[in-house]
């Protein structure tokens, strides 16, 4: 599958209607984001407040062909005792998955986040039954680290995950 070209930017208020659906519409988060009804007043509020950006974390959204197709996140995580790390994920609409912009839009991703802050890994997780997630992270150019299991609970029951990782030092990042 070929991969088209995204660009990342900034949340504008504009796309906050694009992004509602992921918090109340399972259809539009799909089978493995999924969680249950949530504030759908979040994102909003967010905005407001911040932008959506921090420094202890963010949202950008995916451009494709220059027009919204979805979101990717980050947030600092704990990774060891004083080091942290960033937890990244996509969430694409459905009307452009399966086109290749998810593995695009993370190697964007880790770009920025490597060009713009100093932390050395950037990590993220998908269910072990979510193998087009899995294939996703794999031709960003993430390494498959092992299974994290009951990870994730979800339609009733735990799942679980598959953990994957980039670091600043790996050689398609230098």
């Amino acid at each position: 599958m070929s991969e088209e070209t995204v660009t990342l930017r900034p949340v504008r208020e504009d796309d906050l209607p694009l992004l509602d659906p992921f918090l109340t519409d399972p259809e539009a988060a799909g089978t493995f984001q999924w969680q249950g009804w949530s504030d759908p007043t979040r994102w909003r509020r967010q905005w407001h407040e911040n932008g959506m950006l921090t420094e202890d974390g963010g949202t950008l959204m995916v451009l494709a062909a220059g027009e919204p197709a979805g979101f990717v996140s980050w947030r600092k995580v704990m990774c060891w005792r004083g080091s942290f790390c960033w937890n990244t994920g996509i969430s694409l609409l459905p009307s452009v998955r399966g086109r290749g912009l998810g593995a695009s839009a993370m190697r964007e991703l880790v770009r920025y986040l490597f060009a713009h802050t100093q932390l050395v890994r950037v990590e993220a997780a998908t269910e072990v039954e979510n193998i087009a997630a899995q294939r996703v992270l794999e031709r960003a150019g993430f390494s498959r680290e092992g299974v994290l299991r009951s990870i994730a609970y979800r339609d009733g029951g735990w799942h679980d995950g598959v953990g994957y990782s980039v670091l600043r030092s790996d050689s398609t990042w230098q």
